[in-house]
């Protein structure tokens, strides 16, 4: 049955079992909070809070009032809950405005009262809420540098969080002595709650210390308003032992690991064997793929360390560390297109990589299809495939062959999807 299959189309299929593990509205129920005596207010952010602000209304029975930050354009349809969309991934005013209500709407609470946090991907950047003696430029150019660094997510996280009033679980803080229930969907390799959208209910045990090894050891040239919070204790964030945090409850309602779990068994429909090579993969993206693309071609060749047919699937964030400008894609072309370069000449090799979230980068685009024909295809349409990748224009790749996948918002994050099928 395997050699019967579209890829493509399989690939559409293995994307939407992976999203649908994810859905809000499937996994909020099973994670709903004791009512509490008082009020129940909602905060949120995250490039799926709306959707997930959505189905906690839904589920929810009793009143409720609250609001949720997300990317322009990924709104949902709410009653009680408001949606405020802003800039991401690089930080606006309206983001800057949304962090501010949320932090006013959990100020003055009671022990009888209830927050319920619905965090998910994305939040770093749409709760911009820089700390005194720093201005929403600074963090702007806090943010491109991390974004352009290469950095794994959790270090810029661990950066992002010392240079804020609302990250690092000062958003819970703030809503002491109320309890606080934070409902997380994790794009974060190894699902630490405290580093998702940077933990603004979640505190951890980095400190400033920690974020100032970051910036050395990425070579991290922030504006000297933010160098100068990093050195003062004014950075420091509450520590996991503080008493404000005491009863709070923290649950991971999705995660990759999950969704990676429902994309192996939609492969097992189809008649094909799924390996998982893991859900907490990073480093560079290119790099990433030639590796995908080694193990592909051993097995194309020798049948080892798997037998074909089989799909290999893994997640996690990989980065793009920016070396020359002037090309559009994100991390998951990338993966691709060093992939595509790595098992030309290669038979019955194709690949998929995607973003949960719908989007890839700065484009509309959440990934994109590549098999072992993909450069020379580039070639004779007139493109060097080695130079495209050269200068970080994946995008551009995959758009002149017609193989790039846009499915549009999907209303969650759990990070990456990697499928390469082995015929």
């Amino acid at each position: 049955m395997a050699a019967e299959i579209e890829p493509r189309r399989l690939f559409e299929d293995l994307f939407r079992a992976a999203v649908a593990a994810a859905d809000p509205m499937e996994i909020i129920p099973d994670f709903l909070p004791a009512r509490p005596k008082g009020r129940t207010v909602v905060v949120g952010a995250g490039k799926g809070a709306a959707q997930m602000a959505r189905a906690f209304e839904e589920a929810w029975d009793g009143p409720l009032e609250g609001a949720v930050v997300t990317r322009y354009g990924y709104g949902a349809p709410t009653e009680r809950i408001a949606v405020i969309e802003a800039a991401h991934p690089v930080p606006d005013a309206a983001g800057l405005k949304g962090a501010r209500r949320l932090l006013k709407l959990v100020e003055g609470l009671t022990a009888d009262d209830l927050v319920v946090a619905l965090v998910c991907g994305g939040g770093s950047a749409l709760l911009p809420a820089p700390p005194s003696g720093l201005r929403l430029e600074d963090e702007i150019a806090v943010n491109e540098a991390l974004l352009a660094s290469g950095a794994p997510i959790s270090a810029m996280n661990t950066v992002r969080k010392h240079l804020s009033v609302i990250k690092g679980g000062r958003l819970a803080a703030t809503a002491h002595p109320a309890r606080v229930v934070s409902l997380i969907v994790s794009d974060i390799p190894g699902d630490n709650p405290a580093l998702v959208s940077s933990g603004p209910t979640v505190p951890d045990a980095a400190n400033r210390q920690d974020a100032l090894a970051v910036v050395e050891a990425w070579r991290l040239r922030l504006p000297p308003a933010a160098l100068r919070h990093l050195h003062s204790p004014q950075a420091d964030a509450p520590t996991p032992d503080d008493p404000r945090f005491a009863g709070n409850e923290v649950h991971i309602v999705a995660s990759a690991a999950r969704s990676l779990e429902a994309a192996a068994a939609a492969a097992q429909a189809h008649g094909i064997t799924p390996v998982i090579l893991s859900d907490a993969i990073e480093g560079e993206a290119r790099e990433v793929g030639r590796v995908h693309a080694a193990i592909a071609r051993e097995v194309a060749l020798r049948d080892r360390p798997f037998r074909k047919p089989v799909l290999m699937l893994s997640g996690g964030e990989t980065t793009v560390t920016i070396c020359e400008k002037g090309g559009r894609g994100g991390r998951n072309s990338e993966f691709l297109l060093a992939l595509a370069l790595g098992v030309e000449g290669a038979a019955d090799i194709a690949a998929f990589a995607a973003d949960t979230d719908g989007i890839d980068g700065s484009e509309e685009n959440a990934g994109a299809f590549a098999d072992h024909t993909t450069a020379a295809r580039l070639r004779a349409a007139g493109h060097d495939p080695k130079a495209l990748l050269a200068r970080h224009d994946a995008w551009g790749a995959f758009n002149a062959l017609g193989d790039l996948f846009v499915p549009g918002p999907t209303g969650t994050n759990v990070n990456d999807l990697r499928a390469v099928l082995i015929r």
